[in-house]
């Protein structure tokens, strides 16, 4: 198993961890840096001082409860359906390749895409905010046209790595789709 450190689009550290099962499979995956306690620290004190700050004009205790509601609330939802903590791609050259989303609150989401409908895998680029950031992306093959593109399934949407990042994803599965084009089926 080797780590490499890298950076994402924004600017946040990210690790690349690559497991080799074997020749054709191959698990790549990439760790957000986990949830910081300064920043949750700097979320709960703003909530609290806006709850308070309400409290000493309506002198009503229930502002207070519903503050600490409301934080809690937050707190689990974020954990739960926002904050990933890492996000893997675990490709197997006669089978498939799946994708793992793992959140901060231990919740997994799988998706698994069988290799005779994925037609490549390729580097992207777009322009967001007066920049271009570049994104990985499986291309599916249409079912009805084999020269077509039925759907792109974009990759490491919460982690954003860079360039240099993705261009080691990419020749990873491309060592993988290129064996699965030279081996007769």
């Amino acid at each position: 198993m080797e780590e490499r450190r890298y950076r994402s689009a924004g600017g946040a550290p990210i690790a690349l961890r690559r497991r080799q099962h074997s020749a054709s499979c191959r698990e790549l995956a990439v760790r957000c840096p986990r949830l910081q306690l300064c920043s949750l620290s700097a979320v709960t004190s703003a909530v609290w001082l806006a709850a308070y700050g309400l409290f000493a004009l309506t002198e009503n205790s229930m502002v207070l409860s519903a503050a600490i509601f409301v934080m809690l609330i937050g707190l689990i939802m974020y954990l739960h359906f926002v904050k990933i903590d890492q996000e893997s791609l675990l490709v197997i050259g006669s089978l498939g390749i799946q994708v793992t989303s793992s959140y901060a609150s231990g919740k997994e989401s799988t998706t698994f895409i069988e290799m005779s409908q994925v037609k490549d895998v390729v580097i992207n680029e777009a322009i967001h905010m007066q920049k271009v950031i570049y994104y990985l992306c499986i291309l599916l093959q249409d079912p009805r046209d084999p020269q077509g593109i039925s759907e792109v399934v974009p990759l490491f949407q919460s982690s954003k790595p860079r360039l240099d990042c993705l261009i080691e994803v990419y020749r990873s599965c491309q060592e993988i789709l290129d064996q699965r084009k030279t081996v007769p089926q």
